[in-house]
């Protein structure tokens, strides 16, 4: 296998300036997850610069990629840039120019990430496959994820994000994929959007860097199906569809939906297939249609794909199982800490709904619905009873709707925060019961994951700092 950036390589890809011969196998932006050769970008964030971590890098055995050169530095060790954002850009372009696979793009409201890495699992049983780590898909996570890309890779699959209008341009048109999905259209990020239809309208985006040829792979249950491809087309791409609507090319027919797992009935171009997905709940039976639709039209093997899904499993954060011991048993936990919208959040109460054993819910505030925000978290109060939730405790400001929301039988504490909820849940949780966790990345829900599942000795409330960063959902 060649070695991912050379000196020389790297100097052309980004017109900085080298003084020694290096090769690397990784690119990083953070001193904690380097490893073996690897190149460290210093980027300048909102709170910090990565130049103050560049002794730390070095120290490490790394390169760097830097804007300036402090005393004592070795210069042979570095690449340097007039900016660290478009160097690491340019390396990400660099890397995209010079590959040879098939290359994949996701964006959606929901199941981005989830989406992504069941296409890394499957594709990765079939060549070498490369996907974005986590849920880098913003500004610097698409063209860090670019600059990882190996050369010998048959398939790449990038995961793009947004939040604002255009910003999904500037990130297909790095990523130019082959493939462009979009997973579905959610009421996310209506602070900034004001309606749906301009939600759609910037996921459209995506399609701006479709490589000739290239396909659109949609949801066809989707209200904004229709607007969604009419972005698609003006960009030339061939549309496909996956779904329950009797137009879609990947139609589901029929599913067992479990707890643990589902059984899938579909008709595809292929014909009938039957297969099972190693996920419980609905929107995975979803998910897993518009993977074998990527699949496909990234012409890889679509039946190896199915038989993949069954060994599939949920990326954390997002369905995760964790058993919490108590005093006298067990519980189960469902991690969806990672973030949440109104349709994930129903889709995760769904999922609650189909476990046996008495059913608990620890919810935290889905942020940035702007206006709409009271009514869409009150509005959780008929989904919760349909899935039969037995209580159901809050934290944050705009979850006090849905705690009011509540009748008594279901209503569980409510506190300001994540933190203050956990001893609630402590004394609340009994052997044999499942709880739910889920919530906006800001609302530290993960911080309630962790003080369950933390060892015995190890319990004491979690501290103020976020468990994880970055991405949406």
């Amino acid at each position: 296998m060649s070695r991912l950036w050379t000196a020389a390589a790297a100097a052309a890809a980004t017109g900085g300036r080298v003084a020694g011969d290096w090769a690397v196998d990784s690119v990083s932006i953070d001193t904690r997850s380097l490893g073996g050769s690897a190149l460290f970008v210093a980027l300048r964030g909102e709170n910090r610069d990565g130049h103050a971590f560049v002794g730390q890098a070095l120290a490490a055995n790394a390169v760097a990629m830097v804007s300036r050169v402090e005393p004592g530095w070795p210069v042979e060790r570095l690449l340097v840039v007039e900016d660290t954002l478009a160097g690491l850009e340019a390396l990400g372009r660099a890397g995209r120019q010079r590959s040879t696979a098939r290359i994949l793009g996701v964006t959606g409201s929901v199941g981005k990430t989830g989406t992504k890495e069941a296409l890394r699992h499957v594709l990765s049983e079939q060549a070498a496959a490369h996907a974005s780590a986590a849920s880098y898909n913003n500004h610097w996570g698409v063209p860090l994820s670019l600059a990882r890309l190996p050369q010998e890779a048959a398939f790449g699959v990038f995961e793009m994000g947004m939040n604002h209008a255009g910003e999904l341009s500037a990130l297909t048109a790095m990523v130019r994929p082959h493939v462009a999905l979009v997973t579905w259209i959610a009421p996310a990020h209506l602070e900034y959007f004001g309606s749906e239809e301009a939600i759609a309208d910037a996921k459209g985006e995506i399609f701006e860097g479709l490589e000739p040829g290239g396909a659109a792979v949609l949801p066809r249950d989707s209200a904004h199906f229709e607007r969604l491809a009419g972005h698609a087309a003006r960009h030339g791409g061939r549309i496909t569809a996956f779904g329950r609507h009797e137009a879609s090319q990947w139609r589901l027919l029929d599913a067992r939906i479990g707890a643990k797992d589902s059984r899938v009935r579909a008709q595809t171009p292929l014909g009938p297939m039957s297969f099972r997905v190693g996920i419980g709940g609905a929107h995975w039976v979803t998910n897993a249609l518009a993977v074998l639709a990527a699949v496909h039209e990234a012409g890889g093997d679509v039946r190896c794909a199915a038989a993949s899904l069954a060994s599939l499993r949920p990326p954390p954060g997002r369905g995760a199982r964790h058993i919490v011991r108590l005093e006298k048993g067990t519980a189960l936990l469902l991690d969806e800490s990672y973030n949440a919208n109104p349709v994930s959040m129903r889709a995760a109460l769904d999922l609650l709904g189909r476990a046996p054993g008495r059913r608990l819910a620890a919810l935290g505030d889905m942020l940035e619905l702007g206006e709409h925000s009271a009514a869409l978290h009150a509005g959780l109060a008929d989904a919760i009873a349909l899935a039969g939730v037995d209580r159901v405790f809050t934290c944050g400001p705009m979850m006090d709707y849905l705690h009011r929301a509540l009748p008594g039988s279901r209503r569980g504490d409510h506190t300001q925060d994540s933190s203050t909820l956990v001893p609630c849940l402590r004394q609340a949780l009994r052997p044999g019961d499942v709880l739910l966790v889920k919530g906006s990345l800001g609302s530290r829900m993960a911080r309630i994951v962790d003080a369950l599942t933390a060892p015995p000795d190890d319990q004491a409330l979690p501290g103020p700092g976020p468990a994880h960063a970055g991405g949406e959902r």
